[in-house]
C-alpha cells in the first residue's frame, strides 16, 4: 500500500537522480523557501519560480515546488512585498509552500536538462561536452547467508550496484563460514540466544558509485535477513564515469545548418531563433548546453563540433564562433523548461518504485520573458 512521506523523503529520492555534489561550486541549490518537515501530498515542477507559477501552486494546493532556476540566487539583502520577489516569498510562506532549486546539478545529471536536450535533438552517443569532474567510486562488502545471496546481489545491482561500463550487477562472490553468539536483548534471524552459531554465508563485493551509496545500504538492509548486518564500505583511488555541462554527439544523418535550425525551432516550440553561420553548411557532430553556454564555445569547437546549441550568446562571442567556423544556434535560454515533463517523469516512475503516495506534475505556466514580433 502506497504511503504518504515527509518532503525530506521526498527530496532524499529526487536527489538519489540528482544528487548535490554534481552541482558546480557556488551554485545557490537546496531548500530556498519554507521547510520540508511536513507531509507532501502534492509537488509540482517548474523551471522558473515566478509569481504566475506561485500562483498556479496556491490555486492547485501544491505543497513542494522543484524548480531549475533557484528563486534566490543572490543573497536578498531585503524582502519587502512591494516587489515580486518579496510577494513570492510572501505567497510560498503564507500558503505553507516549500520551495526547492536543482540547478547545476540537474543539468549535469544523467538523464538531466542536458540529455532531455540532446535526445528531443535526435543527437546520439553522447558524451560530456565540459567535464565538470569525475564519480568517486567506493565498494561494499557485505555477509549474506547463502540461501539469501540472489536476493541481495539483486538488490544491489538493481539499485546501482556493480555498474562497470556497460555491464551492470557486477560482484565477486566468495563462500565461508560466519560466526555469532546472539546476546540478551537480540532476536536472530538463525541461531540460538546464548550459543555460538556457524552459518553458511556468501562474501559479497560490488562497486559503486559514491552518491548512489544510501540507495545501495537500503536496498542491503531491506533484502538482508539479519538483525544486525555486517558489512564494510571502502573508498577506491581509481574514478568512475566522467560527468559535467553539455553534451556533444552525432545526428543519424548529416543535414544542412538551416534544415537543423527548423529541427531546433520544431522540437522546442519556439517561433524564433539566433543563427551563426552558412545555413548551407553540411552539420552532424553536434554540441548541446543548456541555458546560458557562452564560455563553452570554444570547447564545442575544440571538440569538432560543426553546430553548438545554447542559449543567450552574446554578440562578441557570436563573431568568435563566426571567426572560428564554429555555427551556432541560439534557441533562447527558455527551451530548458523541457526539465519540466522530464523531471516529472523522473519523479513518477521514483514515486512508483518507492511506494510513495504523491501526486507530481509540471508547471502550466509560462515564464518566458521574451516574444517575437
Amino acid at each position: 500500500m502506497a504511503k504518504e512521506v515527509s518532503g525530506q523523503k521526498i527530496i532524499e529520492v529526487f536527489e538519489s537522480f540528482s544528487p548535490k555534489n554534481l552541482a558546480v561550486e557556488g551554485d545557490k541549490i537546496g531548500l530556498q523557501i519554507g521547510t520540508l518537515s511536513k507531509p507532501i501530498k502534492r509537488v509540482m515542477v517548474t523551471l522558473d519560480v515566478m509569481e504566475n507559477v506561485v500562483d498556479e501552486a496556491i490555486e492547485k494546493k501544491v505543497d513542494l515546488i522543484i524548480a531549475h532556476h533557484p528563486p534566490i540566487f543572490r543573497p536578498l539583502k531585503t524582502v519587502t512585498t512591494d516587489g515580486a520577489t518579496g510577494r513570492i516569498v510572501e505567497k510560498c510562506l503564507k500558503h505553507d509552500i516549500a520551495v526547492y532549486a536543482a540547478h547545476t546539478n540537474l543539468d549535469v545529471t544523467k538523464g538531466g536538462v542536458n540529455d532531455l536536450l540532446a535526445d528531443a535533438l535526435g543527437i546520439k552517443d553522447t558524451t560530456v561536452l565540459a567535464p565538470t569532474g569525475e564519480e568517486a567510486l567506493k565498494k561494499l562488502v557485505v555477509f549474506v547467508p547463502k540461501i539469501h545471496a540472489d536476493e541481495v546481489r539483486h538488490a544491489l545491482g538493481t539499485s546501482g550496484g556493480g555498474h562497470i561500463g556497460n555491464y551492470s550487477h557486477c560482484t565477486f562472490n566468495t563462500e565461508g563460514k560466519g560466526t555469532f553468539l546472539p546476546l540478551e536483548g537480540t532476536d536472530p534471524y538463525v541461531g540460538t540466544k546464548g550459543e555460538l552459531h556457524e552459518e553458511e554465508e556468501v562474501r559479497i563485493e560490488t562497486v559503486f558509485k559514491a552518491s548512489d551509496e544510501k540507495n545501495i545500504i537500503r536496498a542491503m538492509k531491506k533484502t538482508h535477513p539479519y538483525e544486525e548486518v555486517a558489512y564494510d564500505v571502502y573508498d577506491l583511488s581509481q574514478k568512475g564515469e566522467e560527468y559535467g555541462l553539455g553534451r556533444i554527439g552525432k545526428l543519424e544523418e548529416e543535414t544542412t545548418l538551416g534544415e537543423f535550425a527548423e529541427r531546433v525551432k520544431r522540437v522546442f516550440g519556439v517561433n524564433g531563433l539566433r543563427v551563426v553561420g552558412n545555413l548551407q553548411d553540411k552539420v552532424r557532430k553536434v554540441a548541446v548546453l543548456g541555458g546560458d553556454g557562452n564560455k563553452y564555445m570554444y570547447t564545442a569547437k575544440f571538440k569538432g563540433a560543426d553546430v553548438y546549441v545554447t542559449g543567450d550568446l552574446y554578440f562578441h562571442v557570436a563573431q568568435d564562433a563566426m571567426n572560428v567556423g564554429l555555427n551556432v544556434i541560439d534557441p533562447g535560454h527558455h527551451v530548458e523548461q523541457i526539465m519540466k515533463k522530464g523531471v516529472t517523469d523522473k519523479l513518477t516512475a521514483l514515486f512508483k518504485d518507492e511506494n510513495i503516495l504523491c501526486e507530481v506534475f509540471p508547471s502550466e505556466e509560462d515564464t518566458n520573458p521574451f516574444q517575437f514580433m
